[in-house]
């Protein structure tokens, strides 16, 4: 058993590193765990000096890194949240073996995943999430020459394909199911954050070959072993790309899986939390974008707002800045919503539940989640929901609120371990 004294973070991306500046330089010990590699999330997955010019935030990365560098934080990457062994305490497995791990507060900074949506073809090897297909780049897969269709939704788009097309990719196409009113919107309420705009802008500017369209989506995608093309709804209108890749992804879904877990209260889909980033359990706070998709600058607000109340110290100076990013969250939530054709894509024989190779027409039938699973394995297999769960939320309509340990594929040596046990590999 191992005691933390106090602080536990579970997530190394910049909510819960801006989190354990605040705590750790409060005087607390704290104690991070990450299913990564290494610290920095998605967002800052695989950065370094000589490609800071394609990361966003590298000046913020900078700072939580230096004033990280002296501190008494214990960083536990590579190690997998399992579940909860008793009150107080969280079962960890790494490579080496599983592990509880004993917390007095406890901060959630989860992140963000892709929403998926299935259509015919969704399954062929080269098609991939857009932030998937990114974080493999950012891991060494090699792209240049290869031909790349974008297509989803939200502002992770244009971002994936000035990253991709940095790398030597050939972006076809950048497809946006949003309407242009609806982005013309929320374009004009981000007057107060010009850095958006920026960044915005310097995203198009690097991918200006590649046609940018809204109201679109891909129908189908082709292709016998793998992608070689996809057809693409574009304001009505088919036409037929090919390509070697398709990076696909409609917005973000926060990870709920484990608040779900420990009991906290979810509100209009994300973690509800007080001022301090108080969620309905004691001693358990959240951050970043499992209270609302807002990006960079909530998460390292309200990750450091989590830290200093775990500290008892003051965060009042930072409810103005939490206010504004919180109603920028909101507009990006609207701006981004799946339009009510994407839950028609599927067709019949279209796998919804990709682990249980579960297709539309035996979902079809069911009322809501519970009774697909019940009937049809539908989010019972490796993932546990992740993709299909958001799936059959617009498909259908369905909640998806059934979580139960373990929360990852596990060792049966860790499952079988006694509560505060160290379990040996």
């Amino acid at each position: 058993m191992t005691q933390t004294d106090n602080v536990l973070i579970i997530g190394a991306g910049p909510a819960g590193m801006a989190a354990a500046v605040a705590a750790s330089e409060a005087g607390r010990r704290v104690t991070v765990v990450d299913d990564n590699p290494a610290q920095g999330g998605q967002i800052w997955r695989g950065f370094t000096a000589h490609g800071s010019s394609s990361y966003p935030g590298t000046k913020s990365l900078a700072d939580l890194s230096r004033r990280l560098g002296g501190s008494n934080v214990e960083w536990r990457c590579g190690t997998r949240v399992v579940g909860l062994p008793s009150p107080g305490f969280l079962r960890v497995e790494d490579e080496a073996g599983a592990e509880d791990l004993a917390y007095d507060q406890l901060i959630l900074a989860t992140g963000a995943r892709e929403r998926f949506l299935p259509f015919p073809g969704w399954t062929l090897p080269g098609v991939m999430g857009a932030g998937g297909l990114q974080a493999l780049v950012k891991s060494g897969l090699v792209i240049d020459g290869k031909r790349v269709v974008v297509a989803g939704s939200g502002p992770l788009l244009p971002a994936v394909a000035a990253g991709l097309t940095a790398h030597g990719a050939q972006i076809a196409g950048i497809f946006e199911q949003a309407p242009l009113a609806r982005l013309v919107r929320f374009a004009l309420t981000l007057a107060a954050h010009p850095g958006k705009i920026a960044e915005g802008l310097r995203y198009r500017s690097a991918t200006l070959t590649a046609p940018y369209r809204t109201s679109s989506w891909i129908v189908r995608a082709h292709g016998v072993d793998r992608l070689q093309a996809v057809t693409v709804n574009t304001a009505g209108a088919h036409c037929e790309l090919t390509c070697d890749y398709l990076a696909c992804g409609f917005h973000l879904v926060p990870n709920l899986e484990l608040p779900r877990l420990l009991g906290c209260a979810i509100e209009g889909g994300y973690v509800r939390v007080d001022a301090n980033q108080k969620t309905s359990v004691p001693g358990v706070y959240c951050a970043g974008e499992p209270t609302g998709i807002g990006g960079l600058e909530k998460a390292l607000c309200e990750g450091e707002m989590a830290g200093l109340a775990c500290a008892g110290k003051p965060t009042a100076h930072l409810l103005a800045r939490r206010a504004q990013l919180m109603r920028f969250a909101s507009r990006l939530d609207a701006a981004f919503s799946p339009r009510a054709e994407l839950a028609q894509l599927a067709d019949a024989d279209t796998l919804v539940c990709r682990c249980e190779d579960v297709p539309r027409r035996v979902l079809e039938p069911c009322r809501n989640w519970r009774e697909a699973k019940l009937h049809t394995r539908c989010g019972m297999g490796p993932c546990q929901g992740r993709v299909c769960g958001p799936a059959t939320e617009v498909l259908f309509g369905w909640n998806n609120d059934s979580v139960r340990p373990p929360l990852t594929p596990a060792r049966v040596d860790t499952l079988a371990a006694s509560a505060a046990q160290t379990t040996q590999p």
